[in-house]
């Protein structure tokens, strides 16, 4: 008993120790927005600000157009999530339900895509949305991520663990594969998709490299872009950078806080196979 309660305490220290250490390069962030200049070169480091500057917010958002990167942040997150997710659900369905000739071949296909670096398209994506006038449009921050095969892959984990009886029940009732889709396979799979949904929406609201690359104006960039714009015309002001920083990534911290429990079960579910 003792060493197993030994054994216990110390897998709790590891994993406050864990939580202490990723918490702390947030923990930094937000003491320096509040911090003066003078202070965020203090050594030894300051961690406390005398006083709170809280007027740093203010400061950083008038300093860049931070409302107009919100709005394009919001604009890509919502149609690139919604239209992925519509897809996801489409294609998850027919590998999972549907019988048609070459499906489990062309279900390895798409897995295999799974295998290629998504720095690899980048190049190829960029010139098809160039060829088309989409640089610099929404279209071209959007239609890329449309689609997701690691999104499918986690759905059809879910559809594959509902009971058939279900399936054959809503045939016998005469409910068609679009009904049964919407109105009983989706509802049944609700925690795996909340976890997909939230998980695409804190990578698009955080992608950063694509945004950079197929936005030119001002007017169309992202928040991370808009960030990283803003690093370069504030210099050293860093309590202004961390201040920006903040109000950045604060909305996705406030989505994860309070969806952390779907997301747990979503992924859990999805790796069961009935």
């Amino acid at each position: 008993m003792m060493a197993k309660r030994l054994s216990r305490v110390l897998l709790y220290l590891i994993v406050i120790l864990g939580g202490i250490t990723m918490l702390m390069p947030f923990l930094w962030m937000v003491s320096t927005s509040l911090k003066t200049a003078p202070e965020t070169i203090k050594v030894p480091p300051l961690w406390i600000p005398k006083v709170f500057q809280w007027g740093n917010y203010a400061k950083a958002f008038d300093a860049a157009p931070f409302a107009r990167y919100f709005v394009n942040s919001v604009i890509v997150t919502v149609a690139t999530t919604v239209g992925q997710l519509f897809t996801s659900i489409l294609a998850a369905f027919a590998f999972a339900r549907l019988q048609f000739y070459g499906k489990n071949l062309l279900f390895l296909i798409f897995l295999g895509t799974m295998m290629i670096p998504g720095e690899m398209l980048i190049i190829p994506n960029f010139v098809t949305l160039s060829k088309l006038s989409l640089i610099d449009t929404y279209g071209a921050l959007i239609i890329p991520w449309l689609a997701s095969f690691f999104t499918v892959f986690t759905l059809r984990q879910t559809f594959q663990s509902t009971p058939d009886q279900i399936y054959y029940a809503a045939k016998i009732d005469g409910a068609s594969d679009w009904k049964y889709l919407w109105t009983v396979l989706v509802p049944m799979s609700k925690s795996t998709i909340t976890a997909v949904t939230v998980l695409q929406v804190i990578g698009s609201w955080n992608a950063f490299m694509w945004p950079l690359i197929v936005t030119n104006s001002e007017t169309m960039r992202t928040l991370p872009v808009g960030l990283q714009a803003f690093t370069t015309d504030a210099g050293t002001q860093y309590q202004l950078l961390m201040a920006a920083s903040t109000f950045v990534i604060l909305p996705m911290v406030i989505v994860y806080i309070f969806l952390q429990k779907y997301i747990i079960a979503g992924i859990s579910k999805a790796g069961l196979k009935g």
